[in-house]
């Protein structure tokens, strides 16, 4: 589905002449079929899944906001304003961010379904939440929420 949804933006901003949203959403596709590439080596012959999709736009969001600071740090804010409009366009294929509320809630959803009671359970947690909320929750963040929960917990 994502990957329908990379073509169809790819077809609209070149329509609309956006080379912005044209050069970035190409950036996605190149980045896409590098991991398909890999995905392959290893037997997965329809390529990475919406999920593997989604992680991957997040990390490249993520790469962006470093990419940013250092921009802004080095006074170079003409590639700083280019790297956050292309952080706009990733975003689109994203689903909605969590909230931080939501974030804790699901937090303590999965510490409580998992039984977790300790950091030694916080790989499990991680896993849990990786899977269950792909592509909505910033996983840095959690992991914190995760690490001051279960050593309340322990």
């Amino acid at each position: 589905m994502l990957r329908s949804d990379l073509q169809d933006a790819l077809k609209e901003a070149m329509r609309a002449k956006d080379s912005s949203g044209v050069a970035t959403i190409r950036l996605i596709m190149a980045a896409l079929k590098d991991r398909d590439i890999a995905a392959r080596s290893k037997g997965q012959m329809e390529g990475i899944s919406d999920d593997e999709i989604l992680q991957m736009l997040q990390s490249m969001i993520k790469q962006r906001r470093e990419s940013i600071q250092m921009y802004e740090q080095g006074g170079r804010l003409e590639l700083a304003e280019r790297e956050k409009a292309e952080i706009e366009w990733i975003s689109k294929f994203l689903p909605r961010q969590m909230t931080e509320d939501e974030a804790a809630a699901a937090v303590d959803s999965a510490i409580a379904d998992l039984d977790a009671s300790g950091l030694k359970d916080m790989g499990r947690v991680m896993a849990a939440l990786r899977e269950r909320h792909a592509g909505q929750m910033d996983f840095g963040k959690a992991s914190g929420i995760v690490k001051q929960k279960l050593q309340a917990a322990g």
